[in-house]
């Protein structure tokens, strides 16, 4: 049964379906970043007590990982994908209503699980989508994922200067993420359940993947630091009009998107390698020069650096690491990512505790240690 229904999904309406489930995931978790600083004005949050709320998030990602990995072992993937898409957007409707911060900290925590949920089983659809074609698609995905995060940041921005309340953004976007996740389920793959693993628990990397996990973690660690304070940084450091300080986001998400639609044609060209050492280049030139200079120009400048310099350091990294020796594609991109999500997760709290005791502009100067670190990683990697 499941192969007759496999069968009429043609690979075109899958890679369609799990695009839009990217979308869904993308638009959703910037949504929620473009309305941090409002949040933090209105529950009147210092920066290290919005760093501590912030934990919440990843604690709820990473406590539902044995979860979702007991979950892929007895249902589809699509299954888990569509009810986590369901709850991610529950989840992202009630941030707009909480007026006190013990309700922010138990939606936040309910936010990160569900995103859990949703992201590694559409990862495992687009891993399926991928094995149906004979060219590399997978990296589409992570750029749509970066379209939809400018899209939301842009949206964001508009619906702010026209002091839309933050319930009413929050509702309005669910529901229609909520609409397109249950519209394209029909399309996404019948896939049968995950075999279950020999050892449960976190895929770490062995000592030959350890390089690329440490990548990982620094590149991921740099985006969730954008994603969280960049908002904030340009309206605390750079002080800029409260109504227009997702503009630092929005900057920097249209760099990002830039250079992961054109990471592929570059590295064709100038080889893996010399790529991620010059996108290590612009984490450091960036962070460094939007805290030395917290004008809106040099700032600004410095945002864009930054979002070129993550962009294709992941979708490389994975490539990589995929050609591992020592275990399957997929275990090794596992290991790599499991590590790369504790930086995007556990390092943006950080920053607002470093924020608290020596300002916002050292919190982001110490930041570009992170592309410091992938160029000297990167320095040490066997040629590929």
């Amino acid at each position: 049964m499941t192969q007759v229904l496999e069968e009429k999904i043609t690979p075109r309406q899958a890679r369609w379906a799990i695009t839009l489930f990217f979308f869904v995931s993308g638009f959703g978790y910037a949504t929620w970043a473009s309305r941090i600083p409002v949040i933090q004005q209105q529950l009147h949050l210092s920066e290290a007590e919005l760093g501590g709320v912030l934990f919440a998030l990843p604690a709820g990602l990473m406590l539902t990982l044995p979860v979702t990995g007991r979950l892929l072992q007895r249902f589809s993937s699509r299954q888990v994908m569509l009810v986590g898409a369901i709850l991610y957007n529950l989840a992202l409707a009630l941030l707009g209503f909480v007026g006190h911060t013990w309700q922010l900290v138990a939606v936040l925590f309910c936010f990160g699980s569900s995103r859990n949920l949703l992201n590694i089983s559409m990862n495992a659809q687009s891993v399926g989508v991928q094995a149906r074609y004979d060219t590399s698609i997978i990296a589409t995905f992570h750029g749509v994922w970066s379209v939809a995060g400018f899209a939301a940041a842009a949206v964001g921005t508009l619906l702010i200067g026209q002091r839309v309340p933050t319930g009413i953004h929050f509702v309005t976007v669910a529901a229609v993420l909520t609409g397109v996740a249950l519209y394209n389920y029909r399309h996404s793959l019948v896939l049968p359940p995950a075999p279950e693993a020999k050892r449960s628990g976190f895929s770490w990397p062995d000592k030959a993947l350890l390089k690329f996990g440490l990548i990982a973690f620094a590149s991921m660690a740099c985006e969730g630091t954008m994603y969280d304070w960049s908002a904030i940084y340009f309206q605390k450091a750079v002080l800029v009009p409260k109504e227009t300080a997702t503009l630092g986001f929005t900057i920097y998400m249209v760099a990002m998107t830039a250079g992961r639609f054109s990471g592929d044609p570059l590295a064709n060209r100038f080889g893996v390698k010399p790529l991620l050492h010059y996108s290590g280049l612009l984490m450091l030139t960036g962070l460094l020069l939007a805290a030395l200079l917290p004008v809106p120009l040099a700032a600004g400048l410095g945002f864009a650096l930054v979002g070129l310099g993550v962009s294709c350091v992941i979708p490389m990294v994975f490539g990589m690491a995929g050609r591992s020796a020592a275990l399957s594609s997929g275990s090794a991109i596992a290991a790599v990512s499991t590590v790369g999500y504790v930086g995007f997760l556990l390092v943006p709290p950080v920053v607002g505790f470093i924020a608290e005791s020596a300002g916002l502009r050292w919190s982001f100067g110490l930041m570009a240690v992170l592309g410091a670190l992938v160029v000297w990683l990167v320095r040490r990697l066997p040629e590929h």
